[in-house]
């Protein structure tokens, strides 16, 4: 089985959904709890509010493997993304509710995490250099859009609602001020709340990959879920909600790509 599915444009612009993916391999799955294998921690269908990938000529990536499995969006060698707060790890043993996502010794240790990640990870990454190298080579410069959901409320990272739209860059290292001002502007203009750098700031992806002086520019949107889907199990997609706010999203990465085109 393919390990993720890749859509490829010329456009200067790449998409990244790296938790998107809910296959777990039987041989993890027999280990797991029931909440291991309900993968809820999932970003539920958020690369289908970006279906208008290809009308646009940009490249999109989405992994088939559950974030369960392994982390795409953390270091390969396993770093806290938030120092001193609660962070799921490389390869999860808790899910966001804190539940156990293993039974008894169930637990991956270090030569089972090592496979996972040369299984599971690499690839994904190997594709995102490769399609970013290829783009800044016809392009010059490059803008890696990393898209993410969560749910409304998860006591256990952030107090409250979260706001709607969280654009994260590494508190302003992974992408040109101006060209967040330009994504940020749409956002601020919608009928949805935001926030720059706020509680999510971009994941490993967008802070490893986004060196704006090198013209790879990175931005992570952390979508709020109740945007465009029913946040309980089964964790349905609600078309009618997602016809709002993936226009907004789709002037969010059009604004991107223009400025990467065209400053």
């Amino acid at each position: 089985m393919a390990v993720y599915d890749f859509l490829e444009g010329t456009a200067p612009l790449l998409i990244s959904c790296p938790h998107v993916g809910t296959v777990v391999p039987e041989e993890i799955a027999g280990r797991m709890t029931s909440e291991g294998r309900s993968v809820a921690d999932t970003d539920w269908n958020v690369h289908r509010l970006y279906d208008f990938a290809a009308e646009l000529g940009v490249s999109l990536i989405t992994p088939r493997y559950a974030r369960y499995v392994i982390d795409l969006n953390r270091s390969p060698e396993g770093q806290a993304l938030y120092p001193g707060a609660s962070n799921t790890e490389l390869c999860p043993t808790t899910t966001f509710e804190n539940r156990p996502i293993y039974r008894g010794g169930g637990v991956p240790d270090e030569a089972e995490i090592a496979e996972r990640r040369r299984l599971y990870w690499q690839p994904y990454h190997d594709k995102i250099v490769a399609t970013v190298a290829m783009l800044k080579g016809l392009h010059g410069r490059v803008l890696l859009w990393d898209g993410h959901s969560i749910q409304s409320q998860v006591p256990r990272f952030f107090e409250g609602n979260l706001p709607d739209l969280n654009i994260g860059t590494g508190g302003g290292a992974t992408a040109a001020p101006a060209l967040v001002g330009k994504i940020a502007e749409v956002a601020e203009k919608s009928a949805y709340s935001h926030v720059v750098d706020g509680r999510f700031k971009g994941g490993y992806i967008t802070r490893n990959y986004g060196k704006p002086a090198e013209g790879v520019h990175a931005v992570q949107l952390e979508l709020s879920q109740i945007t465009y889907m029913y946040e309980g199990a089964p964790f349905g997609f609600r078309e009618d909600l997602a016809d709002q706010v993936r226009p907004v999203i789709r002037a969010m990465v059009e604004a991107g790509l223009d400025w990467v085109r065209n400053t």
